[in-house]
């Protein structure tokens, strides 16, 4: 991913330990509202740091970092192990998944930004990311805030409705806490309470033609619920695509 400038934001990836602290600081406000949960005070850290490729989102007038995002390039499926989804998740129906993959992890935005730009250029890093390297399939956990799965009733009716994996790379149960809403919710969604409860992150996948599990895991460490999210990258529509490149022209 080569830097690249659009506007008043800058991306790129970081360039050292004290990106790395950067990163993790603005991770520990967004997941953890700034209390101190972890080994290292203020900051949001794990041994996946060390494996994988940080980006980083500047506003160029103040210089703070408003969006950071860590990835995780795989072979193939047969690595998928290797990932930080597979602490939570069976994964062994994608370790048959043949292509290039790559996981998207600790994806944030800082609290108290919320231009839409800042998402847009950061799809937009990935995608060039994706072309680059080749990729076949994106991956990652999308969180909901908190961990009252009722909170999230119609999104999660939702993703039940609309938008479980197919059964060829379906993950399978492995966290002790899960909410399986698959089999659990029996109502019908409302689809705009839905979406207004629905993770932008989260979101921005389903638009591009992403899944989830059909579970979400119960993570009191973070504080979240959370779902396995898949994107296959031939079923992002073309015009996406287009939109996306167009972004880092």
């Amino acid at each position: 991913m080569q830097p690249v400038t659009k506007g008043i934001y800058r991306l790129r990836l970081a360039d050292g330990a004290e990106d790395v602290i950067a990163a993790q600081r603005l991770r520990h406000l967004a997941f953890h509202g700034g209390a101190d949960t972890g080994a290292e005070p203020g900051l949001d850290q794990d041994a996946f740091d060390a494996i994988c490729t940080h980006a980083m989102l500047e506003d160029l007038r103040s210089g703070q970092l408003v969006c950071c995002f860590r990835m995780l390039d795989l072979a193939d499926g047969r690595q998928i192990g290797r990932s930080y989804a597979a602490q939570f998740y069976d994964l062994s129906a994608l370790t048959r998944f043949a292509g290039p993959m790559i996981e998207i992890g600790r994806f944030c935005i800082h609290p108290d930004h919320h231009d839409p730009d800042i998402l847009r250029l950061a799809w937009a890093g990935l995608t060039c990311h994706v072309d680059a390297q080749g990729i076949e399939m994106m991956f990652g956990c999308s969180s909901f805030r908190g961990t009252d799965q009722s909170r999230y009733a119609d999104a999660f009716a939702l993703l039940k409705e609309n938008h479980l994996a197919p059964r060829d790379w379906l993950p399978g149960i492995k966290a002790p806490q899960v909410y399986a809403f698959g089999s659990q919710v029996t109502h019908a969604p409302d689809k705009r309470l839905a979406l207004q409860a629905m993770p932008p992150l989260l979101r921005t996948y389903l638009m591009m033609g992403g899944w989830v599990s059909d579970h979400a895991v119960i993570d009191p460490q973070m504080n979240t619920l959370h779902v396995f999210t898949g994107l296959e990258i031939r079923a992002i529509p073309e015009a996406r695509k287009r939109l996306l490149r167009a972004v880092m022209a």
